[in-house]
């Protein structure tokens, strides 16, 4: 007999439930949903703190059983500095939509990095060449980990530049992964030279300043810009997104908070020259890559679907294999 009351759910449950396959199949269909329509939209509510702030996103699910998820995550930088917490900390609650109950409460880190890398998966999928062997990744903390594995599933890479301007973390990058992932991975420091030979590049970084140039990125060239999720980041230079052919996860984000907010506050680009989101090329409403010369650029700004998609999925292994503590809010 399955325990009653809301479960909850460490990280290392979490990892355990939440494979990265698992993930990028649950994000794609999810975008497939959005694409038809099917999933409401949703804001990010924002707090901030003299060090940091908080966000809220959450999201319906209406297929399936129907769930209600809410995402509350905090960004503390100076915690690099002045303590040995992350810089990122949250949790996930779950609720049934149709009654209301919470019924669970999870950890939301592994999720959000999972989550993530899925989406610029899916992106890669239907943006990349095919024949795309040759990445960059900018940033090489634990998303970055996650992206090239997550792209590497879906894309038959054979070399990658590690940038990150702590070389000693592009170097230990590169040891890690290229055992695990059995392909050639090599720290850069010329991040110029890198993306000019690149067939797509990765960016997740907490940059405020733009350093991926438009004379750096080639021709066919695809790149999934995953650390602008706030209006004061900044990883990609206004003028490419510009020329570029732009899939945003959301139009609303990606114009507000994402990099072509950027683009659209300097001038150079409209809201209306976003070419699609990422769900109406996955429903088939829209054509991805039209042809082998076009640079696409992914603006990812994490959305709140992405989080329920993979919470619900990880709540529902819970419960079939009984893993968790249950706990009585009532009682």
């Amino acid at each position: 007999m399955q325990a009653e009351g809301t479960v909850l759910l460490r990280r290392s449950d979490v990892e355990k439930l939440l494979s990265l396959r698992d993930c990028i199949n649950a994000v794609e269909e999810v975008f497939r949903l959005q694409g038809h329509g099917k999933i409401p939209s949703s804001e990010i509510l924002g707090v901030k703190a003299p060090n940091g702030g908080l966000h809220v996103k959450a999201a319906l699910l209406p297929s399936g059983r129907s769930y209600i998820v809410a995402k509350l995550n905090t960004n503390f930088p100076v915690n690099r500095t002045q303590s040995r917490l992350p810089t990122i900390q949250g949790l996930i609650a779950v609720y049934d939509a149709e009654d209301g109950r919470p019924l669970a409460v999870l950890d939301s880190i592994d999720i959000t990095i999972k989550r993530t890398a899925a989406a610029s998966a899916v992106a890669a999928k239907y943006l990349a060449r095919k024949n795309s062997s040759v990445a960059t990744i900018c940033g090489c903390g634990g998303q970055a980990r996650a992206q090239l594995r997550a792209i590497h599933s879906v894309l038959a890479l054979k070399k990658i530049h590690a940038f990150d301007l702590n070389e000693g973390a592009a170097k230990n990058l590169a040891v890690d992964l290229s055992r695990e992932l059995k392909i050639d991975i090599k720290s850069v420091r010329d991040l110029s030279s890198a993306i000019q030979n690149s067939d797509l590049c990765v960016t997740c970084t907490p940059a405020k300043e733009f350093f991926v140039r438009k004379k750096d990125v080639a021709p066919g060239t695809f790149i999934a810009a995953v650390g602008a999720d706030d209006a004061h980041k900044q990883e990609i230079d206004p003028a490419l997104i510009a020329s570029a052919k732009v899939v945003a996860d959301s139009l609303e984000q990606s114009c507000t908070t994402g990099d072509t907010h950027h683009a659209i506050a300097r001038g150079l680009m409209r809201k209306e020259d976003v070419y699609a989101e990422l769900g109406e090329i996955v429903a088939g409403r829209k054509s991805g890559r039209d042809a082998d010369d076009e640079i696409i650029i992914f603006d990812s700004t994490g959305v709140a679907m992405e989080d329920a998609v993979a919470a619900a999925a990880v709540y529902e292994k819970a419960r079939a294999i009984s893993i968790g503590t249950y706990f009585q809010f009532a009682a």
